[in-house]
């Protein structure tokens, strides 16, 4: 069982790692865009700093998310890494709970900011604010996921396997 969890995290890790990286891509162009637009065109577009301003909300959570997965958040770790193993690993037990909690957090209260939001709309887009908090949520579920599968490997003594070695 662990191992199908591995391989479904590992890859819904690496997709989360390259939405991240193509929204990056995408925001770049865009401000480089509205630049070259307002310096030189003298005629900046009304919906790019909008347009990438939603990409980069949507990007950066996603990318928080599977930082979880492969460790390269802000964690405990550092802290535990100086401690003796016998009391390292109940304080990375913790570590992993506190992250699923917080996850839990994201997600409830990301659903509800999306809904309470939604009937406003972002008026250069023609888009709904609510757009603009699904990524709380949805990175809420896929840390809690996550920090679940590392809560599992701590349990277990072993190590979830990164995909950037």
């Amino acid at each position: 069982m662990s191992n199908v969890l591995s391989r479904a995290s590992s890859k819904v890790s690496l997709f989360a790692k390259w939405f991240a990286g193509i929204g990056l891509l995408i925001m770049t162009a865009i401000i480089a865009m509205q630049v070259f637009a307002r310096y030189v065109l003298n005629n900046s577009p009304a919906w790019a700093e909008q347009a990438a301003l939603l990409l980069m909300i949507w990007y950066v959570f996603i990318a928080a998310a599977a930082g979880v997965r492969e460790g390269f958040h802000i964690r405990i770790a550092i802290f535990a890494d100086k401690m003796p193993p016998k009391v390292r690993h109940p304080v990375l037990i913790l570590a992993h709970l506190v992250v699923v909690a917080f996850g839990i957090s994201m997600a409830i209260f990301g659903v509800q900011l999306a809904q309470e939001t939604w009937q406003h709309v972002i008026p250069t887009l023609g888009l709904s604010r609510g757009y603009a908090y699904i990524p709380i949520a949805l990175s809420g579920v896929l840390m809690t996921g996550f920090a679940v599968e590392q809560l599992i490997a701590e349990l277990r003594s072993t190590e979830v396997p990164k995909l950037w070695n």
